[in-house]
């Protein structure tokens, strides 16, 4: 099972990252628990944190954090691979093949429909 606290990313598409979103999240258990007033979601599991996709607060047009980030932790390198060849089959885009970055460190890095970026990580 992945592991995120909270986060939150934006979007201009939400019902295309909407289904983005319920198909992936959906593979390590998270599902839609609140449909948020912007026309975003809000995705929770058993034993995880708080996603969301989200209209901006401000009414702005959403934008990509250059160095921003958000990762899923998981139990297994096979679950970053399977985390990660999902996001790319549902149209993401890699930005870094999963692979061992240090010792001990496993990660695999994708964007979302919107650019936004997001990693898989196995430490151990």
């Amino acid at each position: 099972m992945a592991r995120a606290s909270y986060m939150t990313v934006g979007s201009n598409r939400l019902e295309a990252a909407k289904a983005f979103y319920d198909a992936l999240l959906g593979t390590i258990g998270m599902t839609g628990v609140y449909e948020h007033p912007s026309g975003g979601r809000l995705y929770r599991g058993k034993g995880t944190g708080l996603f969301g996709v989200l209209g901006p607060y401000d009414g702005e047009p959403a934008c990509v954090g250059n160095g921003t980030m958000g990762g899923f932790d998981f139990e297994s390198r096979e679950a970053v691979d399977a985390f990660h060849a999902k996001a790319i089959e549902l149209g993401g885009t890699c930005e870094g093949a999963p692979g061992e970055r240090m010792p001990g460190a496993y990660f695999a890095y994708f964007r979302d429909l919107d650019g936004n970026k997001l990693c898989g990580y196995k430490f151990g």
